[in-house]
């Protein structure tokens, strides 16, 4: 699989770069507040530590037009791509170092199935604040993978969202084929057979291989 920049035309469906965010302080917290596992990820929605920052307040203003947000954090090591999940509304990933993303439209799904041959990668640069559109298919973060196929050890990712995104699912009624999808609060999922997401009962609509940077 071809690893491209975030910065390459090739993203631009998928979402952009925004500039003009100090994020140094915030980077700097996450490295001091919050775990890193080395063989798991560990996902929150919404860290405290995070938020009380004055960049919480303008992620708000600027990337969301004054819209309620929550900041949180992806951490830990990961090389597969497992699921496929999105949105109402943006993400924003800002990495402390080097990640790789795993992504696909949500046009690229088809008869409610879609193919891991869609899937493209593209890696960020740590520092750098990466918006990832509504309309993207993404999932955790991937370690970075160097020109000689060496993993890095992990990464700590901030994750910027609509508030309660990712948060307890909603009862609903099933009225067409995306409630089928739903997951959790503001999260519609797809996933790979061979994740432990299926076994836990979502809906399985990975098709092909399930990518792994590792190999």
């Amino acid at each position: 699989m071809k690893i491209k920049s975030v910065f390459s035309k090739s993203f631009e469906k998928y979402g952009k770069i925004l500039k003009g965010y100090d994020v140094a302080d915030l980077l700097k917290k996450l490295e001091e507040a919050t775990p890193c596992p080395t063989d798991a990820t560990v996902y929150k929605p919404g860290e405290p530590a995070l938020e009380k920052l004055a960049i919480m307040q303008e992620f708000s203003d600027g990337a969301y037009g004054g819209m309620p947000i929550q900041i949180g954090y992806c951490n830990g090591y990961n090389t597969k791509l497992n699921c496929l999940e999105y949105h109402r509304g943006s993400e924003l990933n800002i990495p402390t170092s080097d990640i790789i993303l795993l992504v696909a439209t949500v046009s690229d799904i088809e008869n409610g199935k879609l193919n891991t041959k869609k899937v493209q990668a593209f890696r960020a640069p740590a520092g750098t604040v990466v918006q990832v559109y509504e309309t993207t298919l993404h999932y955790a973060p991937c370690c970075n993978v160097d020109g000689k196929g060496k993993v890095s050890e992990g990464f700590r990712v901030v994750i910027v969202l609509p508030k309660d995104t990712n948060t307890a699912k909603p009862e609903i009624k099933e009225r067409d084929f995306e409630d089928k999808l739903l997951w959790a609060r503001n999260k519609w999922l797809l996933a790979h057979p061979s994740s432990s997401e299926a076994g836990q009962g979502a809906y399985v609509g990975l098709t092909g291989k399930n990518i792994d940077l590792a190999k």
